[in-house]
């Protein structure tokens, strides 16, 4: 394969469901590039790595801060990560933060991890990487993909496989749920977590569900993120915040905070 080319690359054309299967990965840039994304979301440039790379490793940090008694820590990661599988991008992420971090504690003793995404899109990436394992719970609370990115994954219906059977909550919900029908939701992912009885705790923390949020569609406002602290809390487990999604810049800031002064107590 060439080298590369000067400039900003992106994916551009999928393999379509009819296309037959191919032994391989295709050798030129662009068709490289798409094989290895689903979407138009990720461009390439020459420091695309780097940045990448320097998430992940904050993600890690924060998980080592955790793994050395600390109670929480925040990963203030950017690009985000949760739509990144095994060996895909796309959603603006390149690498998985997140499943990066759940897989440090493992390595360092922990038996069982929870991942609780509460980003306004699913978290495609993670499902994948952990769909056939049971030494990962994640549960994930997002638009249904009927009608919203990433589309085509994040039904109930998905539940896991092999090991991993059971392992893996979809609470997709409708465009405009307010905070009672998300506030349900969180709730029965809360409780099936805490039947779980993991030992370390990763919150995917995105804050699009906010109401002005101009790429989502549910209606939270900020005071609820203070709620959803507080219940993070109520875990009483060694959690590790990783920042994914939010996009309504004035509140962005806001609404993170809220979430950890929740959690903090406030």
């Amino acid at each position: 394969m060439a080298a590369g080319r000067d400039g900003e690359v992106w994916p551009y054309s999928w393999r379509h469901r009819s296309m037959p299967a191919i032994d391989a990965p295709p050798s030129g840039l662009d068709a490289r590039l798409s094989y290895y994304s689903f979407d138009m979301a990720g461009s390439i440039t020459e420091t695309t790595w780097q940045a990448a790379n320097r998430a992940a490793d904050t993600a890690l940090a924060g998980a080592d801060a955790v793994l050395s008694g600390e109670r929480a820590a925040f990963s203030l990661c950017r690009p985000p990560g949760h739509h990144a599988g095994r060996d895909f991008f796309g959603g603006y992420c390149y690498l998985n933060n997140a499943a990066i971090a759940a897989q440090r504690f493992l390595d360092k003793g922990h038996a069982r991890v929870a991942i609780f995404d509460v980003d306004y899109h699913h978290g495609n990436g993670t499902q994948e990487i952990f769909y056939d394992r049971d030494d990962v719970l994640l549960a994930s609370l997002h638009g249904d993909p009927d009608f919203e990115f990433p589309f085509h994954l994040g039904y109930a219906r998905e539940r896991g496989a092999g090991k991993g059977d059971g392992y893996n909550l979809n609470y997709p919900l409708p465009a405009g749920t307010p905070w009672p029908q998300w506030q349900a939701a969180f709730e029965d992912a809360h409780e099936k977590i805490r039947a779980y009885a993991p030992t370390a705790l990763v919150i995917s923390l995105g804050v699009d569900a906010f109401k002005d949020d101009p790429i989502s569609q549910f209606k939270l406002e900020s005071e609820h993120f203070l709620t959803i602290g507080r219940r993070i809390a109520d875990f009483d487990l060694p959690t590790l915040f990783v920042m994914e999604g939010g996009y309504a810049t004035g509140a962005l800031g806001v609404n993170a905070v809220n979430v950890l002064q929740g959690f903090e107590g406030g």
